[in-house]
């Protein structure tokens, strides 16, 4: 096996160190700059403004779509928006309380949005009068009292700030279905409004720590004119983080509803994510995902270098959603015991680990167990450091042993998982992490399990999907995406060529090849009727004369549907050749 030494400081700087600095900031100034939100790992998304009215229903219909592009999906005039604000009284909404259970859930920053694609605005403007103060019964500043109260607990205040504007005469274009006419809009006009607003929000709030743009994708740099707003930004907060939808690179990547696969080598990056379908309050939309599932997504973010932004959609009267306070709360208490092995954490020196996630700091091994090892052993493949002690994060004073085989450190666990989410089990070793390149092997049937985690995705579609019922290379749009293993055969001989996969119903049809050896077959998707109803096919059988390094390649060649296929593996197992 070939030895991959990785460093945990030199993994790091990679990670998040590549970008260049700013034209007038050393590297040494800039991690300075980033090192809150590098640490924090945690922060609340809140998604808040005119649309919690409606909340996902006009005239008596349901829109479909996000709640907050309410104003878009149902075709709404401005004239007809507009009396919205007419409405808009929470007179529930309480700074303090939302805060705190923020800070209760083991969150670090607070993003919300000063503004969204509607226009209005939750903050008192001088730039318009479509805001919550001047236009709306409840007539306070928004933003003023949250960031007070952020700054009083210790939480990072921050803007999210839409450049698109549904509502402001000067931005264009239109939308499609609008009657109203652009005769005389300018855009150049609107940007001067945005970075007055922009003006407004960072100095008349104290310290903001991130400007969160969105909406920007309609325009590019010179529309935009997008060095020159980041310029003056950069010019009022210098230690302000600026994300990357202003369509300059900035400071750190924003994947929206998803986990990147290897995380994002040579950048920062976060990823926002709603804890239902929609990120601004439907009454209707009850799609909550579980609080295991939203711990693992904070672990598996982390274990990749990321942050993670978990929306809360408040409702028009300034409540937060009851199921969303639950799962923040349970959140929190998990945090309150492990948030050591998710604050100021690194990612993982493993490639993969088939019981969970790692993360990382200094000679510590944080081990996040989801899968509990019904034999008690704990196996941590090819760490080739000296360890000095295990235990369970959540009773530190015990200690666990632990050993040592040729290939693995082995830790004696409990028969029972402590913490069925996630159990974080304390491995400290001497030095910097040292971990073997691990290679799939035949097991001791003879047969060869491909796994969609342990794959070489290839492309600019498909990545691998886990939880709620996925284990699979998934999003697989582009025919020109393929995935690959490389294994190990020791006894050669014939193997016949299973395929496990799901395929929506309706979306089936699509024709693939697996290529191994020089040998290639072909096999066909059909309807499983959903993504996460996995099936096993035969597909054929291949032919393995020497020993030696193999690499199978699963490619589509035809895609009649929306997707070729959710992959879970493909598995060699020797033939009967009686």
């Amino acid at each position: 096996m070939k030895k991959l030494i990785i460093k945990l400081p030199v993994l790091m700087i990679v990670i998040l160190n590549c970008l260049p600095a700013l034209s007038s900031e050393t590297m040494e100034q800039r991690n300075e700059r980033m090192k809150w939100w590098r640490e924090a790992r945690f922060g609340m998304f809140i998604h808040w403004g005119l649309y919690a009215i409606p909340a996902g229903e006009w005239k008596g219909k349901e829109v479909p779509n996000i709640g907050e592009w309410i104003m878009n999906f149902g075709q709404i005039p401005v004239e007809e928006y507009e009396p919205l604000t007419k409405q808009f009284n929470p007179v529930k909404f309480n700074a303090k309380e939302w805060v705190s259970l923020a800070k209760g859930a083991g969150m670090k920053y607070i993003v919300i949005t000063s503004k969204h694609h509607d226009g209005f605005c939750m903050f008192d403007s001088n730039m318009t009068d479509y805001d919550v103060v001047d236009a709306s019964p409840y007539g306070k500043d928004i933003l003023k009292q949250l960031s007070d109260e952020c700054h009083k607990q210790g939480i990072k205040m921050c803007w999210y700030h839409s450049i698109m504007d549904w509502h402001h005469p000067d931005y264009l274009p239109r939308r499609a279905w609008e009657k109203r006419s652009s005769e005389g809009a300018d855009l150049n006009r609107y940007i001067d409004y945005m970075k007055g607003q922009l003006k407004e929000l960072l100095t008349n709030y104290g310290e903001i720590g991130v400007l969160w743009f969105d909406g920007g994708w309609e325009h590019n740099t010179t529309e935009l004119r997008s060095q020159e707003v980041v310029d003056m930004i950069r010019g009022i907060q210098p230690k302000i983080i600026i994300n990357n939808r202003i369509n300059l690179p900035q400071d750190y990547e924003t994947p929206e509803q998803f986990i990147p696969v290897t995380g994002i080598p040579g950048r920062d990056w976060e990823t926002c994510m709603t804890m239902n379908d929609t990120w601004g309050y439907k009454k209707n939309d009850h799609n909550w995902k579980s609080t295991e599932d939203l711990i693992r997504k904070l672990v598996d973010i982390a274990s990749k270098g990321g942050n993670f932004l978990l929306n809360v959609g408040p409702k028009a009267d300034g409540t937060i959603p009851q199921e969303s306070v639950e799962r923040l709360k349970e959140i929190g208490k998990w945090m309150n015991i492990n948030g050591e092995s998710i604050y100021g954490t690194g990612p993982s020196v493993f490639k993969n680990l088939s019981w969970g996630r790692c993360t990382t700091k200094k000679e510590k091994l944080y081990l996040h167990v989801f899968d509990w090892p019904a034999d008690s052993k704990l196996i941590v493949p090819g760490l080739e450091n000296k360890f000095t002690k295990a235990y369970l994060l959540e009773d530190k004073p015990e200690s666990l042993s632990v050993s040592k085989d040729e290939n693995n450190v082995i830790i004696n666990v409990p028969s029972q998982a402590p913490d069925e989410v996630d159990t974080v089990v304390v491995l400290e070793i001497v030095g910097e992490p040292q971990v073997v390149a691990q290679t799939i092997r035949q097991k001791e049937d003879g047969s060869v399990e491909l796994k969609a985690i342990d794959a070489a995705i290839f492309g600019t579609t498909a990545r691998y999907e886990s939880g709620n019922g996925k284990d699979n290379i998934g999003y697989w749009t582009n025919l020109e995406d393929y995935v690959a293993w490389d294994f190990v055969i020791n006894r050669p001989g014939i193997f016949n060529v299973e395929i496990t996969y799901a395929c929506d119903r309706g979306v089936g049809g699509s024709e693939y090849s697996i290529e191994i050896n020089e040998q290639k077959i072909k096999g066909k998707i059909t309807d499983t009727d959903s993504w996460t109803n996995f099936k096993t096919e035969k597909i054929s059988s291949v032919r393995v004369d020497k020993e030696g390094k193999y690499t199978l390649l699963v490619k589509p060649e035809t895609k009649p549907g929306l997707a070729v296929m959710n992959l879970k593996s493909v598995m060699l197992s020797p033939a009967d050749v009686n």
